[in-house]
């Protein structure tokens, strides 16, 4: 079955609604306005067991997605478990279900070890630990059990560095991994078979890195790397792209202070953690920071958060964007990341979000940094990158590198330098590309947002002192996953090696 028929469209359309995250909201209405939900919650699982046979049709054919679907129906027997609802009958069916589907996950784990080493094979893991916990009268439960905490311990600490960044370079992806670190770890405590030390220093770390790219005043991230809308376990009324709900209850668990406002996002810390009496160790972002394992640069300032990524691969690469340079002033993204749109595109709308074009940084005439294979694949990895960051006098400052487009030559370098003058809204990005082919020109691309032309000024100079004119060309943005709007790019493109641009508010 092919999972990017262009005849069939998109099949995450169709597992989106078989996860069951809607359950939640049909929990949480239960709850807050006391009106019992559970046949209708019991009447949707059953309907879904009784027209998806055992091993037949699409939503059986991703383990993630079958292990996602255990995890919200178990979720659910557990809120209704003292429900008349739930009599034995029903509960048998539910449970024979259950056990078909981790027999698959169990059965083809092992794919996901080698081809899927990321929050896929994260949310197996969790889902035969938590039936294998949850439901030891089962065949194989406690195989199960030992298999999923196993590999869940492992991934986690594969899979987050040390410095808390994710090898799948995505700030939603990377929300997903919070999710689940909170539920592996939440129930591992409750059930005595507690995860190892390093799970939860690699989830304090995860925290630190999210908290420190997140804009205080409603709790967004950059839209950087792949976003597919994932949001496994919504139980707050808060938006999809405020990130706050989640890393407040991970938090929780850990007994850490993220210094966030009151407000409602407190809600899914509640559900998952019952308001544990800890006392908690604040944990405020620094106004500088670096993030070397996974590349990430930023700026904190007065209501600003200038965010660079300059990073190699050790895995497969997801973008080809480095030295992307996202801006952000008091909850505005003024400077943006085209997003993700589809992952079942035409192969240019693939391009354009997943590679250069769609990202704050240069392009040699219409190359990527990496190149373009299928869908999902680059070949000519960066390998060499670097950054780090600092102040001087009333300036904060970034400064990274890499070693790119190896497929137009050797030796191409594109260095970074972007200024920013402390309490003023006020940027100096310097591009300098060594050993661009001749002939070739470098394109200086920027994507900003709708009212920036009157807020703000953008200008460039080579190495001259000439000014560049601007080329304005049409892009894309996307927010949401299968949602995207036409867009401008500003494009600063010259036959020389230099590039210096100021960006100043009014």
């Amino acid at each position: 079955m092919d999972d990017f028929s262009p005849e069939a469209g998109d099949i995450k359309y169709v597992w989106e609604k078989s996860r069951f995250c809607f359950l939640y909201d049909l929990i949480r209405y239960d709850y807050h306005f006391e009106e019992d939900q559970s046949e209708t919650v019991f009447r949707l699982i059953t309907h879904w067991i009784d027209n998806n046979p055992v091993n037949c049709g699409p939503n059986w054919k991703c383990s993630q997605e079958i292990a996602l679907r255990i995890l919200n129906w178990t979720f659910a027997l557990h809120y209704y478990r003292k429900s008349p609802t739930l009599n034995q009958r029903l509960l048998d069916k539910i449970l024979c279900s259950i056990y078909d589907q981790m027999w698959h996950v169990v059965s083809n784990i092992r794919f996901s070890q080698v081809a899927l080493k990321n929050n896929h094979l994260l949310t197996e893991a969790l889902g035969l630990y938590t039936v294998g916990l949850l439901m030891p009268f089962l065949p194989r439960a406690m195989q199960w059990r030992n298999k999923g905490k196993f590999i869940f311990e492992t991934e986690v600490c594969e899979q987050i560095a040390r410095d808390g960044t994710f090898l799948q370079f995505s700030m939603n992806y990377h929300r997903v991994v919070i999710q689940l670190m909170t539920w592996g770890i939440r129930l591992s405590e409750r059930n005595g078979d507690r995860l190892c030390d390093t799970v939860y220093s690699r989830a304090k770390a995860s925290l630190i890195f999210l908290r420190t790219c997140q804009v205080n005043i409603n709790g967004r991230l950059p839209n950087y790397g792949h976003n597919d809308g994932a949001l496994f376990f919504p139980l707050s009324e808060r938006s999809f792209g405020d990130f706050r709900p989640q890393m407040m209850a991970l938090a929780n668990v850990l007994g850490r202070d993220l210094d966030y406002r009151e407000g409602n996002w407190n809600e899914e810390s509640v559900w998952l953690t019952g308001g544990r009496s800890k006392s908690l160790s604040k944990m405020c972002p620094r106004r500088i920071s670096s993030f070397p394992i996974g590349g990430y640069h930023i700026i904190r300032d007065t209501g600003t958060l200038t965010f660079l990524r300059c990073g190699k691969y050790d895995t497969r690469p997801f973008q080809a964007d480095n030295n992307h340079l996202d801006i952000w002033i008091n909850g505005r993204n003024i400077l943006r990341d085209a997003g993700t749109w589809l992952y079942n595109a035409d192969q240019e709308s693939m391009r354009y979000f997943s590679g250069t074009r769609g990202h704050n940084t240069i392009m040699i005439g219409d190359f990527d940094q990496m190149q373009k294979r299928h869908r999902f694949i680059w070949t000519h990895w960066i390998t060499n990158a670097k950054g780090k960051v600092g102040s001087s006098g009333n300036e904060y400052w970034i400064e990274a590198e890499f070693e790119g487009f190896r497929h137009l030559g050797k030796g191409i370098v594109h260095k970074r330098r972007v200024v920013k003058k402390v309490g003023q809204l006020h940027w100096v990005v310097e591009d300098y590309v060594q050993n661009v082919p001749k002939g070739a020109p470098i394109r200086q691309l920027w994507h900003p947002d709708e009212a920036f032309d009157n807020d703000f000024t953008i200008r460039a100079t080579d190495e001259h002192g000439n000014e560049i004119p601007q080329i304005i060309e049409s892009g894309w943005y996307s927010k949401m996953y299968g949602e995207r709007e036409e867009c401008k790019m500003v494009v600063f493109e010259t036959l020389g090696h230099y590039v210096r641009t100021v960006i100043v508010g009014h």
